[in-house]
């Protein structure tokens, strides 16, 4: 099925959000949850599945609510269509600060990998799929990088991202990044996990016990930020008990608990 061609504009710059421009008939589908606000003349419906294969079945349709469950996402996606003459625009926005980033998968080889939770909308017609990674260790190891979301189509594609997102374009080489902070990459790259060092910087080095290894020719999509690292931060720093603590660790702000009582 080819893609519906949908035009987009981007807003913001930390807390960004998508406003996607739609043809009278063109459809986008979204996440659950994902979209901001949209013009009168669009409907949306929530469907099990993409809607790139009309005739999939009863059955079809129940294996990708299975494969949905496995990525952690709703069983569920939200596709938004305009019934109405003219353009008309709906805007999506990710759940926690970063960037979203458009891609043309026709430009992108037509298919792309990327981790379960970085996709965002995407024009009718993108084939929404899982991937399981082929090497053992990263099955054992690979934490959020086992379960892979394989999105495949020629058409428009928005994933978003935490933090910073910057590009790496390999030609026979090897990239070793963090396994949260690995956001895509396109056909043509090998993915694994390997051990990180020796047993003494795996232990006290800080950087975790494995990393993911790129290697081959392709595009590779980082983020500065992944979510899961940022959540660990608020949860180390936030205050323990019922009550608030001001000052967090600092001397004023204990000094300040002590006076309150606490």
């Amino acid at each position: 099925m080819k893609c519906h061609e949908v035009d987009y504009e981007l807003f913001g710059n930390d807390m960004q959000m998508v406003e996607v421009e739609l043809d009278t008939g063109e459809t986008v589908i979204a996440e659950a949850g994902a979209m901001n606000y949209m013009e009168d003349g669009i409907s949306y419906e929530a469907r099990m599945g993409d809607g790139s294969r009309a005739d999939e079945g009863i059955m079809g349709k129940l294996l990708n609510v299975g494969k949905r469950v496995l990525t952690g996402e709703s069983i569920f996606l939200t596709h938004f269509t305009n019934q109405d003459q003219g353009k008309k625009r709906v805007a999506f926005a990710a759940p926690y600060p970063g960037k979203i980033i458009p891609l043309d998968m026709a430009k992108m080889g037509g298919e792309i990998f990327c981790q379960k939770d970085a996709f965002l909308a995407a024009a009718l017609g993108t084939q929404i799929d899982i991937a399981f990674t082929k090497r053992l260790g990263t099955g054992f190891f690979g934490g959020e990088g086992f379960i892979l979301q394989h999105l495949r189509g020629d058409g428009m594609a928005f994933l978003h991202a935490g933090g910073t997102v910057i590009q790496k374009k390999l030609n026979n080489d090897i990239l070793r990044v963090d396994t949260g902070c690995l956001v895509a990459f396109t056909k043509g790259i090998d993915y694994d996990i390997q051990r990180a060092g020796s047993l003494k910087s795996m232990f006290f080095g800080g950087e975790g016990l494995f990393l993911a290894t790129l290697s081959g020719t392709g595009i590779v999509l980082l983020q500065s930020l992944p979510f899961s690292r940022m959540a660990d931060r608020i949860l180390a720093h936030a205050p323990s008990g019922g009550g608030s603590q001001k000052g967090e660790g600092s001397i004023l702000g204990r000094l300040g608990g002590l006076l309150d009582g606490d």
